[in-house]
């Protein structure tokens, strides 16, 4: 099964405008934080920005166990 050539060139004008957008996307995160550098430490950033990226995708329910696991391994993980 074949596409006509027209919608060949349009897939592929919109990859690589989608790949452009990903990198300039990446190049906005990269500066993002250099800016942040000054004013939190980055490990501790990204950890956080880890756990908001996992809360996000948990009901209110899951969402207080995980606070409820959080205080008891807090401290007691090395």
């Amino acid at each position: 099964m074949l596409g006509t050539k027209d919608e060949l060139l349009g897939f592929i004008e919109n990859y690589l405008r989608i790949e452009n957008e990903r990198k300039l996307l990446g190049e906005d995160l990269k500066m993002l934080f250099e800016d942040a550098k000054e004013k939190f430490d980055v490990k501790a950033l990204r950890a956080a920005i880890r756990v908001a990226k996992i809360r996000a995708k948990l009901g209110e329910d899951e969402q207080a166990e995980l606070d409820q696991m959080l205080e008891v391994v807090d401290g007691k993980v090395i």
